[in-house]
């Protein structure tokens, strides 16, 4: 697995997706910003680091992956690792600029006598667990129909990119105007901070659970393609 990971770091990986992962956590800096567009980011690497820009998919790296004395599985499991590691560096990123986010928004408010809307704490957290949410639910749609044949990458990425706007698109901005769904609304203003750490910890459940679905599925997906 060591080998495998080096493999998709030093030769897979493109440095465009390093430089979208540490420099779309930056967008956090600017008031008033929506917090859960940056989140999309990440997901605009899959592409880049499936096609590779000439080293991807082009020059059949998935090919060249499964002609190594490996295991297709581990092959699988190596890319979705590397995923994990893009969200997790991205998201960490973020809560590193969150209190310098704070103090950007207070002091541009103190500035201009304007009321610039930050994010709290208790907000920043539901986001975070929305997000980590729709990862999983974006990796349980892309990972199977990319290895159903070993190149759908572009619908793959299509269904996934689509799939991850709605997702949050539901949950952070259309929730408010459905009949019924008060008690979100509620939940998320009243609860406070130690209920919403609780909510991020049953996000970091469902994420792992749903990625050890993505990895059962996709290589057994993978085992099926005749190269």
């Amino acid at each position: 697995m060591k080998a495998l990971l080096y493999k998709e770091f030093k030769l897979a990986m493109h440095p465009i997706c390093y430089l979208f992962i540490f420099a779309f956590p930056l967008m956090i800096l600017i008031p008033s910003y929506p917090l859960a567009i940056g989140f999309i980011y990440v997901l605009t690497c899959y592409p880049i680091l499936f096609l590779g820009a000439n080293k991807g998919q082009q020059s059949n790296d998935l090919l060249f992956s499964t002609l190594l004395p490996v295991r297709k599985k581990d092959i699988v499991l190596a890319r979705i690792i590397t995923v994990g590691i893009l969200q997790v560096v991205f998201i960490a990123m973020q809560c590193a600029l969150y209190p310098l986010a704070l103090k950007i928004n207070a002091e541009m408010s103190l500035d201009t006598g304007a009321n610039i809307p930050g994010i709290g704490l208790d907000g920043f957290v539901s986001v975070l667990a929305i997000a980590i949410i729709g990862y999983a639910i974006a990796d349980l749609v892309f990972f199977p129909i990319y290895y159903r044949r070993g190149k759908s990458i572009v619908a793959s990425t299509l269904l996934m990119i689509l799939g991850f706007v709605l997702y949050l698109g539901i949950f952070t901005i259309a929730i408010p105007y459905i009949p019924g769904c008060e008690w979100y609304m509620n939940f998320l203003s009243k609860s406070g901070v130690g209920v919403q750490f609780i909510v991020l910890a049953v996000a970091l459940i469902i994420y792992a659970a749903l990625h050890l679905l993505v990895y059962r599925i996709s290589f057994k997906e993978l085992e099926k393609v005749d190269f």
